[in-house]
């Protein structure tokens, strides 16, 4: 049996090629989604406390979404011909979320640093949005879906620290 390779070279031509500034925008959300999974991991097994059940179940939730949406976004930039990076020391390096603590972290605290990633990383989107938008409203539209859902988990992960008419969302640093 022989095998043949061909010697002519594959060129394709897409529809549209995007910026390096697109690029980087799209890969920066990419890092800081794939470190919002980590995080949401990282709690889900160290969270201790009152309501801690439902946490434990909350965060597995948000892991679900973080973990989806980076591989929608991944699958994007492949379609895009961007090489999607989100190995550890890049994520590590260049990721805009503030660590996460390596012990076990009291269900309140843990509420506080989850929502504080969530909208962290709903302001990366925001953010890269305009500038995404500009070149391309197809990928503008996954981000719609990705601020959407991370917002309204931020908003259901807050309501378990506050009380209602007595208390309002902690301002966050992000």
């Amino acid at each position: 049996m022989t095998t043949s390779t061909s010697s002519a070279v594959h060129t394709s031509h897409p529809a549209f090629i995007p910026s390096q500034q697109f690029a980087a925008n799209t890969q920066q959300l990419l890092v800081d989604l794939t470190d919002l999974h980590l995080q949401g991991k990282q709690a889900h097994w160290n969270v201790v406390g009152k309501n801690f059940r439902d946490l434990h179940l909350q965060l597995d939730e948000i892991v679900d979404s973080a973990r989806d949406f980076t591989d929608e976004l991944a699958e994007r930039m492949r379609a895009l011909y961007i090489t999607p990076d989100a190995r550890s020391a890049t994520v590590a390096e260049d990721t805009s979320l503030a660590p996460f603590p390596a012990t076990e972290v009291d269900t309140a605290t843990t509420v506080d640093l989850i929502v504080a990633a969530l909208y962290t990383v709903a302001k990366t989107a925001r953010d890269i949005h305009d500038a995404v938008d500009a070149e391309d409203p197809t990928t503008a539209d996954l981000l719609h879906e990705i601020i959407t859902r991370l917002e309204q988990l931020a908003w259901m992960v807050d309501a378990e620290n506050r009380v209602a008419n007595q208390s309002r969302p902690a301002q966050l640093n992000v």
